[in-house]
């Protein structure tokens, strides 16, 4: 018998009835770490009763979950790319005339009007070929359209083109070799043009978020807002590499 038990039993009170021996003591003890051991009973959350913790979470950690914006979102971005891609393809343009080749797509901004005031682009009423590398050939489909194309090319005021009438279907273009002042002409005309377009791209960018009228630091603003930064480091890196095809800084 333990110490425990026995210390127990010399000190047992003096109310207890009849002999209290060793047995009852260690019944005492049996019962004593019954009670002890009697396992806590724990009560949950009912799962029909979820509280919600979207509140407690940053807004730059949510999920972009909301119908609206999604929709919003992709309305913007549509807008900013085709806003890019059009600069994209204008400073295509300008890299092949500062470098001196000669191709169709120097006249490519050419727009004609056409019946019903409705522009038309210059391959849709003539073909454009290239003589001595260095002419450009201008064949109109219908001779009662040759005035209609000359206005158009003076019209789209690109450099150093000048159109001249060989017959009554036919311009004769000469690509005279760009100079240092004509290619940093094309950078000029070109940086003013992403001004323009990063412009634009922020329009669209605060039209959406009005329209949203979201909540400060909130994913939704956080995310147009990097669209909006993405597309106009797009536009500096077709600037930056314009400038660095014609030599410019």
């Amino acid at each position: 018998m333990s110490f425990a038990i026995r210390h127990a039993a010399r000190r047992a009170p003096s109310r207890l009835h009849g002999s209290f021996n060793l047995r009852h003591v260690s019944l005492f003890f049996l019962q004593l770490n019954t009670v002890r051991c009697a396992p806590v009973s724990r009560t949950y959350a009912s799962k029909t009763k979820v509280k919600s913790t979207t509140s407690f979470v940053p807004g730059s950690k949510q999920l972009f979950d909301s119908e609206e914006a999604r929709a919003e979102y992709a309305k913007a971005e549509s807008k900013i790319i085709s806003v890019v891609d059009w600069f994209r393809k204008e400073v295509a343009g300008f890299e092949t005339r500062a470098s001196g080749r000669v191709t169709p797509a120097l006249l490519s901004p050419v727009r004609i009007e056409g019946r019903r005031d409705q522009a038309v682009k210059l391959e849709e009423v003539a073909t454009v070929g290239i003589k001595d590398g260095s002419v450009l050939i201008v064949t109109v489909f219908d001779e009662h359209n040759m005035k209609a194309v000359e206005q158009g090319i003076y019209a789209a005021k690109l450099p150093n083109i000048v159109p001249q009438r060989q017959d009554s279907r036919t311009l004769k273009i000469p690509i005279p070799k760009p100079t240092v002042e004509a290619r940093n002409a094309l950078v000029s005309t070109a940086s003013r043009m992403a001004e323009d377009v990063r412009v634009q791209i922020r329009k669209h960018h605060q039209a959406s978020v009005k329209k949203g009228k979201y909540e400060k630091h909130s994913v939704e603003l956080e995310e147009f807002q990097k669209l909006s930064d993405k597309h106009i480091a797009e536009v500096d890196k077709i600037l930056a590499q314009m400038k660095k095809a014609t030599g410019n800084k």
